[in-house]
Order: structure tokens, then sequence, then C-alpha cells
């Protein structure tokens, strides 16, 4: 078995180390740099977009964060990071892909300064961004975790998003957000991924 990341410790790299510790599974790392390697030819053959993080596992390559989170937890289910049951499977793939769709637009579109009109959020999928804020609110105050009852891998993704959004003040301070973040940072994985990924961080100067 193999398994690489091709990753940036400054970079959504961060969201598939921590997935990848969650996993257990040995893997080797290949940082990539923005102005040069990214963009070489070695790894657009890899990715095409020239975006990190990519995993390549026994030859199968995987792009994008939830599409690696929700890949892994399937590849390795002794991890029982994957969905059991219909109802945990429903809310998984509900606010996994809600995370990566709506949100992520109705973040970057904030993040741009980009002011939608009445007429315009009624087109764009993920309305408006207030509306997409409460959403992914409701998704976490709800219960535990994303699924239900337990940590799946869905909380990587979402847990990840949520916590460089309000650290870097694109979401607004909320309990329910900081409850949340309590109990999915708590995971030694995701403490042993910040380490490497800020050791990584440290060595580039």
């Amino acid at each position: 078995m193999t398994l690489t990341l091709y990753t940036n410790p400054q970079s959504r790299g961060r969201i598939a180390r921590w997935m990848l510790e969650e996993v257990g599974a040995p893997y080797e790392t290949v940082v990539l740099g923005y102005a040069d390697s990214m963009k070489g030819a070695d790894y657009r053959a890899i990715n095409p977009m020239m975006k990190v993080p990519a995993i390549v596992h026994d030859g199968r390559v995987v792009t994008e964060c939830a599409a690696i989170c929700a890949y892994l937890a399937d590849a390795f289910p002794e991890a029982e990071l994957a969905p059991r049951t219909p109802d945990e499977r429903a809310n998984y793939y509900r606010w996994m892909f809600f995370a990566a769709g709506p949100m992520e637009a109705a973040i970057t579109t904030k993040a741009m300064k980009i002011d939608t009109t009445t007429d315009q959020s009624r087109m764009a999928g993920w309305g408006s961004f207030d509306l997409a804020a409460s959403t992914l609110r409701h998704a976490v105050a709800e219960r535990q975790f994303v699924a239900g009852d337990r940590f799946t891998a869905a909380d990587v993704y979402v847990g990840a998003g949520i916590g460089w959004y309000t650290r870097f003040g694109m979401l607004p301070q909320d309990a329910v957000f900081d409850a949340y973040l309590e109990r999915v940072e708590s995971r030694d994985a995701y403490k042993r991924a910040g380490e490497k990924d800020d050791a990584l961080v440290a060595a580039q100067g």
C-alpha cells in the first residue's frame, strides 16, 4: 500500500492531513510551493487545477478536500469514520456537501467583497451569506457531531471549515460554533496534524 499527500502547510492541505491522521495509515508527504512545484508538469499530471491537497493511494488520485475525507473514510473502514446507519449517512452527506458547496461559495463571495442583489441571491446556490451561515450553525447545534452522536469524516471537513472561518473573522463569533470546535479540535489526530504542519511552516522560515 502506498499513500502520498501532496500539500502545503499553509493551505487546505491541513484538512487532508487531519483526515490522514484520523485514519492512522502510514503516508508520505510531498510539500509543494505555490510559485514553482505546484505549477510544474509533474504535479499538473496529478491535479491539472494546480491546487493542493491531493492524495495518491495505490495509484488512485483524489483531489478536493471533501472527496479526500469521504474517500479515506471508505478506504480505511477500520477507522470507523464513515457513516454506519441510514440516519448517519443522510446527515453525513448532507452537511459535507453543504460545507463544500453553498458554504464555501458564500465564504468566498464574502471574502471577495462581492455583494449579491436580491435577484442574484435567488439564482445563487447559497442564497446569501447570512442564510448559509445560519444553516451551518443549525448543522452543529442540533447534535453532538455532524452525522449524529459520534465523530465521522464529515466532522473533519466541516470542523476544519468552521475553525478556519471563525479564526479569520469570516464567521461571527458564536457559542454554538465554539462548543463544536472544542469537541472536534480536542482529538489527538487534530493535534498531531497541526503539529506536523506547524513544523513545516517553521522550517520554511
